[in-house]
């Protein structure tokens, strides 16, 4: 007889041996440029010949719970998701929440050819849309031929 018991509902138990494998992995990313499961702000990160762009995407944040900063090449989003007030509810008790609520902070870091004088952010619809330029010497270009 097998040691292994799985009990009447299988499908809770694949789920349960999910969590156990993404308990086990924490902390060990899969690539360079993965993070924890569930980070938040999500971001998108493209380019184009002129810039570096980032996108964030914070709903339910005000601009002004926003810090944006770029330091030695990395770019922090940080700030803070208030909970929803629920004052009139005193008795209710919470048993599932997904909704993110509290302080966040996400760095990204830039390639080496951005200008970090050139940073221009705004918050759009729930998204924090952050715009670096790239240095002018690193820009494609047409040469001439003589």
């Amino acid at each position: 007889m097998s040691d292994l018991y799985f009990g009447n509902d299988l499908l809770s138990e694949f789920d349960r041996f999910q969590r156990q494998i993404d308990e086990l992995f924490r902390g060990f990313p899969s690539s360079i440029r993965s993070v924890r499961r569930g980070a938040f702000p999500q971001v998108n990160i493209g380019v184009t010949d002129d810039t570096v762009e980032i996108v964030a995407f914070a709903p339910g944040v005000r601009p002004a719970d926003l810090d944006v900063s770029i330091d030695k090449g990395l770019l922090t989003i940080s700030g803070e998701r208030k909970a929803p007030s629920s004052d009139d509810d005193v008795d209710r008790k919470v048993y599932a929440q997904e909704r993110f609520a509290g302080a966040f902070r996400r760095v990204v870091e830039l390639p080496q050819n951005v200008d970090p004088d050139k940073v221009q952010a705004r918050y759009v619809d729930g998204c924090l849309c952050v715009t670096v330029d790239k240095q002018e010497s690193s820009r494609p270009r047409s040469i001439p031929v003589q």
